[in-house]
């Protein structure tokens, strides 16, 4: 489904604008790379914030589209904040919707109107996230204070020209299609030499390059026919060989092309391995001449140390003798002392016991030799052997009011007894 609305899409850029709008997303990115590149995204955003390192095509298909989007949103808000905005970078639980209306409101604040919806970014790729990009790099590189310049290689072209037509020859009168033929010619050639000098400096090591006007007029020579070469070489030209000097030594230093090496172009990483490979195969015999000399003095070393050791061995062999025996001697010696030690605690623990039993019955003896000599125990036998005899007494008397009440009660009782009993005798007697 994916794949038909893009083809579906393709269609109408192609109705719109042309088979070539198709194209324009992949150029466009191209630029953008370049554009990050002069703002030092290698650096800044990749090394310091630990981002994925972007290809020309990146964003111009599809891959994968959480990572892109995250990579894209990522990548505007480090450019805001180049432009001197505060943005802060987007967080994993964000919400899209609001980092994309966030996005869009400072492109807005740029002065370019959005006829595209905002979901068009949520698929972190396509010609609109393209386009935001560009923009907000464009604006970084305005803060920067940075202007684009012609490249040098134009200017060099056109000065070889203006120096080229200067001293061409005055040619025969030519009709109009032979002079549309010649011209036609001339631009052919003019871009094959421009091809060819940019071939040479990808294959060259070297930074700095110059062209000779040489060898500029002898690669046009190659390019025209043999009539025109016969005519080359026959005509002269008209012009003054001191002006032509002069005017030589003033194109000279801008005629002077300084051509970057890009870290990244396989022709150098290859040109590098085969430097790489050549030191290696020069420095290899010096390096094994040198290891075979080390590996031999070692050798001879560890020959002297061998025997060396083996002339100690027979000189000490009668001291490691005895040494043995008298080692053997202390750990018997020292067996003997731990068992004695042993029966030593043994002892001392006994001992210990014994102290305390010591101690228990001389506080005991103490304890009665005290009593033995103190009299108040014998005081207070007498204090109470007194209050024994007060209480005897006491109760002896209690004991005769006792039984003198008792006797007198029984008396009592009796005479009672007698009365009653006289009593009725008389009433017997009178009856």
């Amino acid at each position: 489904m994916a794949n038909d609305e893009k083809k579906r899409g393709d269609e109408v850029i192609a109705e719109d604008g042309g088979p070539g709008m198709i194209f324009m997303p992949f150029v466009v990115m191209d630029e953008v790379l370049d554009k990050l590149n002069l703002l030092d995204y290698e650096k800044e955003f990749v090394r310091d914030l630990r981002m994925k390192s972007l290809n020309r095509h990146y964003f111009a298909l599809q891959t994968n589209p959480g990572e892109q989007f995250h990579l894209f949103t990522s990548l505007c808000a480090w450019l805001i904040r180049k432009q001197g905005k505060s943005f802060e970078p987007p967080q994993e639980y964000d919400d899209p919707n609001s980092t994309i209306s966030n996005i869009l409101d400072v492109v807005r604040e740029l002065g370019d109107s959005i006829d595209f919806p905002p979901s068009k970014l949520k698929q972190g790729y396509g010609d609109r996230a393209i386009y935001v990009l560009n923009r907000l790099a464009d604006e970084a590189l305005i803060k920067r204070s940075f202007h684009w310049k012609k490249s040098a290689i134009w200017h060099y072209f056109n000065d070889v020209i203006k120096i080229f037509h200067k001293t061409r020859p005055n040619y025969p009168q030519e009709t109009a299609e032979d002079e549309f033929v010649v011209d036609d010619e001339a631009e052919l050639s003019l871009a094959k030499v421009e091809e060819e000098i940019l071939n040479e400096a990808d294959s060259e090591d070297e930074e700095e390059q110059i062209l000779g006007l040489d060898d500029l007029k002898t690669r046009s020579l190659l390019h025209l026919n043999p009539e025109q070469k016969k005519v080359e070489e026959i005509l002269e030209s008209t012009t003054d060989t001191t002006e032509w000097r002069l005017e030589v030594e003033r194109v000279l230093p801008q005629l002077k092309v300084t051509i970057r090496n890009d870290n990244k172009d396989w022709h150098n990483h290859v040109e590098q391995m085969h430097n790489y490979k050549s030191g290696i195969n020069d420095n290899l015999t010096t390096i094994q001449t040198h290891l075979s000399k080390l590996h031999g003095d070692i050798e001879y070393t560890l020959e002297k140390i061998k025997s060396r050791e083996k002339y100690l061995n027979t000189q000490l062999e009668s001291l490691m003798t005895e040494f043995r025996c008298a080692n053997d001697q202390f750990a018997q010696t020292k067996e003997q002392y731990r068992q004695v030690s042993g029966g030593v605690v043994d002892r001392s623990r006994q001992l210990a016991q014994v102290s305390d039993e010591l101690e228990i019955v001389k506080q005991e003896m103490e304890e009665r030799g005290s009593n033995m000599t103190d009299g108040t125990p014998l005081v207070n036998v007498r204090k109470a052997l007194g209050r024994i005899k007060n209480e005897i007494m006491a109760m002896n008397v209690r004991i005769g009011v006792a039984e003198q009440t008792l006797l007198h009660a029984s008396l009592k009782t009796r005479n009672n007894l007698q009365d009653n009993m006289n009593a009725d005798h008389g009433i017997a007697n009178f009856d």
